[in-house]
This record gives C-alpha cells, structure tokens and sequence, in this order.
C-alpha cells in the first residue's frame, strides 16, 4: 500500500488506509494465522498474528489486515516509519476536534460500504477525510465477526493485563466508541504520522 496517502485533521495527519503489512520495520515477518487454532495459539502465547477477515485476501484488499494486540505492541514496531499506532489519547484528540464522541462518527465514516439499518444508510459523510471503513474483528476463538457493521482500531494503550482500548464506529450509530477488548482479538489499525 502507498503511505503517502493521508489526510490532515486539525494538528494529526492519519493515514486514509487500514494498515496491511505482513512485516515489522525491521523487516521481520508477521506470522499469518490461517486457521482458528493458529490464531488461539499466537494468543495464548502473547504472540503476533495478522489475518485477512474470513481468511480471504479479497477482504484484505478492501479492509487492509486484522492484527492481533501483540503485534500492534511488538517492539520490531508494526507501524511504518514515521509513523505509530495511535494512544487512546490520539483518538480522543481526534474525535474532540471533530465535535466529540457524540457526533465524530458519522464524520469518520466512509461513504460507502456500511450495512443498513432499518432503511437507513449506515454510511458517513466522511467529512473528515479519515475514509473508515468497517472491516470487522476477529474473535480470541477465532471466529470472525461484524464487517460491514464495525469498524474497530486499535490503541497502543493497555487496559491491564489482558486488554487494550479500541476505538470503534458502528453502522447503527453516528457516535464513536472508546473501550477496552482482549489483546487476543484482531482487529484494524490505522496509523498516525509522528
């Protein structure tokens, strides 16, 4: 993917894509968990994984890579150079500036690919530019969930020993959430300029 393309909301400049490297910056590579008892193992292990959304590579090209906690975490660095895996506090930076929690949502959103809801488009207006798309999540089972309804990111910030915080749109709702899940789940990750 190019990493050139980004978009500047307020003093963060974030890129506009999913992160789908298979390798860390220094070029060591990320094991690809392929079936659910890989993805379990590098879970239990405290281990990096990264999947494609049902093990298709169609997924991956439109929702980029699901990663694992452990590899968001690893100390080879996920992110590309010159950039990083955003804070809780990033994210909540971001939804600040673009009206708070309530309303950033609908503004992240892309335009296209959201599930409906009760007749409703459950698209945004992307009016930020950050182009979210929903590209699901992945169980700590294995099992995979939500695409087209959730669009979920990954912090850096843990939330004790066994969870990080997320930052999560949903199709039903123009709201953005910001909780915590198991390190074992996959999730997406888009990354912000240092």
């Amino acid at each position: 993917m190019s990493y050139a393309q980004t978009v500047t909301i307020g003093a963060q400049v974030w890129m506009t894509k999913n992160l789908d490297v298979a390798t860390f910056r220094n070029g060591d590579p990320i094991p690809q968990a392929k079936t659910n008892e890989e993805w379990v193992k590098a879970g239990d292990n405290q281990q990096p994984a990264w999947c494609y959304y049902d093990n298709d590579p169609a997924n991956g090209a439109k929702y980029g890579k699901l990663y694992n906690w452990y590899a968001v975490n690893d100390s080879r660095g996920l992110a590309p150079v010159g950039y990083h895996i955003p804070s809780d506090d990033e994210w909540k930076i971001l939804t600040d500036f673009l009206g708070g929690e309530e309303v950033a949502g609908t503004k992240m959103k892309s335009t296209d690919f959201w599930a409906d809801f009760g007749g409703d488009s459950g698209n945004g207006t992307n009016e930020s530019g950050f182009s979210g798309l929903p590209g699901g999540n992945r169980y700590v089972k294995g099992s995979f969930n939500s695409i087209g309804e959730h669009g979920i990111w990954w912090s850096s910030t843990e939330k004790g020993t066994d969870y990080a915080l997320y930052c999560d749109l949903w199709y039903r709702v123009g709201r953005v959430y910001r909780y915590g899940y198991n390190k074992q789940y996959g999730l997406s990750v888009r990354c912000l300029r240092d």
